[in-house]
């Protein structure tokens, strides 16, 4: 064993010992001296060796050092005796001391040698981290408050917030609309990030409109794609369109007239030749969005208008309601046939999209009246037709528009007054709707709030207890009100919807 690794107990026994045997050396050089036999100088120093060899332990070199052996047994039992020491300060009450008996009592103990004077993880009582020195959550319920101390104050729990979603529609609920383009993913066309935003601040609004727009961003987001490597372009784009599908739904739900646009699309992808080029196949992509707007939209308003416009006659008097585009291509192209006729448009918060209708009709030199829905009653006097637009038209021939457009049917219908509904076959479904709670979409309830005045008992309706905002899109309006369906294959009753729309999805 090196110098440097011989325990401290072992030095201080070994200068012990030397001590021991200095003193001794002297005791008998003085006997000596006094008894006057002086022994010669070998025999002397040969009687100190002797003693100091009696007094050295068993197992004890010559030159005063301890055998390894003799080291492990003398380290094994000063530890076995310091771990006595540590149990038995451990069997003490620590955990019930105060802070002074404490204090006092690891003073006296400093001072008998029994515990360091420098604290050690070892003889720290049970359940108490070595490192930290911290106690467990036991033991600290255990101890007592110190002179001075004081409980910590409870926390006021903070009132739970009431629950502003009208439990009848809780299912139409989902997130919140994104009015940002943060968080987007990476992969998002540029075109598609601005036509969200665009849709969810109603830039952009109505039925064709959305879905011309969404068709040209998918347009740019084909022409900008490139194949990955290992990938093919039929597989590989109908997942990147996802992405992009995926944004547009998190800033608005889909139309009806989307949802058949898109499925369409993916269609066209998934049927490619995937041994084509892919700046072929990106063509006739392209190429093919192009002709889906203008045989389905385009075309087929063009059919409408024409066929819509021979229902009105010189000196009628026209109520419609909202702002329909289909509508208002109707009219303009019957004033511009030479039609004489009256226009009178209802509306309603929090929109106001007759606003628009009213003013590009008036500049175009037409008649216009301007209501809201709450003067319907006194509106409907001396109408002759109703010509409504559709959001979409269901299997089983009821409306789905504009909420509002219900109430706008059933008066005239008690009136005895026609209603004619405008409709391309790109916004009729398959799915069955009787009523406006299974489906629908819940726009942002902060819109029926009058933005700019703060007056309004609505304006802190968030803070007003038991009070709700409701602000439904659409309405559902039924087959029994609606007299007929004028769309690009004719104009037809509402029970020949589900033949309309084999139709459409067919070719």
């Amino acid at each position: 064993m090196a110098p440097s690794e011989i325990p401290s107990e072992e030095v201080s026994h070994d200068a012990s010992v030397e001590s021991e045997m200095n003193t001794l050396t002297t005791i008998a050089s003085n006997g000596n001296s006094k008894s006057g036999d002086a022994p010669p100088t070998e025999s002397k120093e040969k009687r100190t060796k002797e003693s100091q060899e009696q007094l050295k332990p068993k197992g004890t070199s010559r030159d005063g050092k301890l055998s390894g052996a003799e080291a492990k047994k003398k380290a094994k039992e000063e530890k076995a005796a310091k771990r006595a020491r540590e149990k038995q300060i451990q069997q003490q009450p620590f955990a019930q001391e105060s802070g002074h008996s404490r204090t006092e009592a690891a003073s006296n103990a400093i001072k008998k040698g029994v515990v360091p004077s420098r604290p050690e993880a070892s003889v720290l009582p049970k359940h108490q981290h070595k490192r930290t020195g911290s106690m467990s959550a036991n033991q600290q319920k255990n101890l007592p408050f110190r002179p001075g101390e004081t409980a910590a104050t409870a926390v006021t729990p903070e009132p739970k917030k009431e629950n502003k979603n009208v439990a009848l529609f809780g299912h139409l609920y989902g997130n919140p609309r994104r009015t940002t383009i943060a968080g987007a993913a990476k992969d998002v066309h540029p075109a598609v990030l601005a036509l969200g935003l665009q849709m969810s601040n109603y830039v952009i609004c109505g039925s064709n409109a959305r879905c011309i727009a969404s068709l040209l961003a998918f347009k740019r987001v084909i022409e900008s794609y490139v194949t990955p490597p290992q990938n093919s372009l039929p597989r590989h784009l109908t997942l990147h369109l996802n992405s992009q599908i995926d944004y547009i739904v998190s800033c608005r739900p889909l139309s009806v007239s989307m949802g058949n646009a898109i499925r369409w699309l993916k269609v066209e992808i998934s049927g490619g030749d995937p041994h084509t080029p892919e700046s072929k196949a990106k063509a006739d992509l392209c190429d093919a969005i192009d002709s889906f707007i203008r045989e389905r939209i385009t075309v087929a308003d063009q059919v409408i208008t024409t066929s819509a416009a021979e229902k009105i006659c010189n000196g009628d008097t026209i109520m419609t309601y909202g702002k329909s585009s289909i509508v208002q291509l109707i009219f303009t192209e019957a004033f511009r046939q030479g039609k004489r006729f009256k226009v009178i448009i209802v509306d309603s918060r929090p929109l106001f999209e007759g606003k628009n209708l009213a003013r590009a009709l008036a500049h175009l030199g037409l008649e216009v009246q301007y209501s809201l829905t709450q003067a319907i009653t006194h509106a409907i006097k001396g109408v002759t037709k109703v010509f409504l637009g559709a959001h979409a038209m269901m299997s089983n021939g009821r409306l789905y528009s504009r909420v509002g457009t219900a109430i706008v049917a059933m008066t005239a219908k008690n009136a005895d007054i026609p209603v004619i509904v405008c409709c391309e076959s790109i916004k009729f479904t398959d799915r069955v709707a009787l009523d406006s709670i299974v489906m629908n979409e819940i726009a942002p309830s902060d819109e029926l709030v009058l933005q700019g005045n703060s007056s309004t008992s609505l304006s802190k309706w968030r803070d007003t207890p038991n009070l709700q905002l409701l602000n439904l899109m659409y309405d559902l309006t039924p087959a029994d009100y609606i007299t007929m369906i004028i769309t690009e294959y004719g104009s037809l009753p509402p029970s020949s919807v589900p033949v309309v729309y084999r139709l459409s999805t067919n070719t």
